[in-house]
């Protein structure tokens, strides 16, 4: 469905825009891929790897809904993968985490309504259920942004949808890279608290969901996929047999585990991954239980939850390294 297409990856110079324009240039023949970030040193950084003819990259801050609107002339999808992710710092410049996260997802709503974006997909987070920092806070308004989106298109053909997953293994800032390098000067790792666990994907995966969910989208959906969960003690003893964990203390804003279907979501469920269904009519009709692509899915009970802690799917430490090798 890329082929001959135009997409616009918001973010696009982070770890999931490079690895999904690789994918893109690997599985499909795009018209144009437009990388859009505010960071010109790794746009350079990015075109000396990707120098493909279809790749364009434009300089921009999605906090500027007309460069929005002129980035996304002519575009047919796009990935908004942009936000501010750190949980400590959205802390400490709460206006500025407001400001991209919540009043940048608005504006990319706005540009593509504009420019009549056939499909739109947002990057959400497990954060962003029953969220307890402003990160997650922010994510949760941005989901229902775009879900709320749906609304706003009236005879317009754009669509939008969500895809929330945990966290990505290896990527920039994550857990993996953060005890890596402490393993090159000591032996010694920081776990905030031993009963942690959290939900893991690799980058591949996550890239490939995205892509899938083009294809199944109607539109208000949010799009969570089955995958395993991981104690952290087991994970820092996967990286350093040797190394010895010392419980330091839960931060503030962090959770013990991480949720991404509250008790309290319509949820449909499908072979490799759930739906959220929207909590608002529009004016088209959908049924969720039947995607785009024919799958089938059934209805969950009320109060059910997917959490990190009671997850049917467990990472063994052999299984995570083989990931991590991918």
């Amino acid at each position: 469905m890329f082929d001959n297409k135009n997409i616009l990856i918001t973010g696009g110079t982070g770890s999931f825009g490079k690895k999904y324009t690789e994918v893109l240039l690997d599985q499909y023949k795009p018209n144009k891929i437009i990388i859009y970030s505010r960071d010109e040193l790794k746009q350079y950084e990015m075109a000396q790897h990707f120098n493909h003819s279809c790749m364009r990259y434009f300089i921009g801050d999605i906090r500027d809904k007309e460069r929005l609107i002129k980035a996304m002339d002519g575009v047919d999808y796009v990935i908004h993968a942009a936000a501010l992710k750190h949980v400590p710092i959205a802390e400490y410049n709460p206006m500025e985490c407001i400001k991209t996260n919540i009043n940048g997802a608005n504006n990319v709503i706005e540009a593509a309504i504009t420019n009549q974006v056939k499909k739109v997909i947002a990057l959400s987070t497990d954060k962003a259920a029953a969220p307890i920092n402003l990160y997650g806070a922010t994510k949760l308004a941005s989901d229902k942004l775009f879900v709320a989106a749906n609304n706003l298109v009236g005879t317009k053909p754009t669509r939008f949808a969500v895809v929330r997953y945990g966290n990505v293994i290896g990527s920039r800032g994550s857990v993996v890279p953060f005890f890596q390098k402490l393993i090159k000067t000591q032996k010694e790792l920081p776990i905030t608290d031993f009963r942690m666990t959290r939900f893991l994907i690799t980058l591949q995966q996550g890239v490939e969901f995205v892509l899938k969910n083009f294809a199944r989208m109607q539109g208000g959906e949010i799009f969570v996929p089955k995958i395993p969960s991981m104690k952290i003690v087991d994970l820092a003893q996967a990286l350093c047999p040797e190394c010895t964990l010392t419980e330091i203390g839960i931060r503030p804003g962090e959770k013990l585990h991480e949720t991404m279907i509250t008790a309290n979501d319509r949820v449909v469920k499908f072979d490799t991954h759930y739906v959220i269904k929207p909590t608002i009519n529009f004016s088209f009709i959908a049924d969720y239980t039947t995607n785009l692509l024919g799958e089938k899915g059934v209805d969950m009970p009320v109060g059910f939850e997917y959490s990190s802690n009671t997850n049917d799917q467990w990472l063994t430490k052999e299984q995570f390294l083989q990931l991590l090798k991918t």
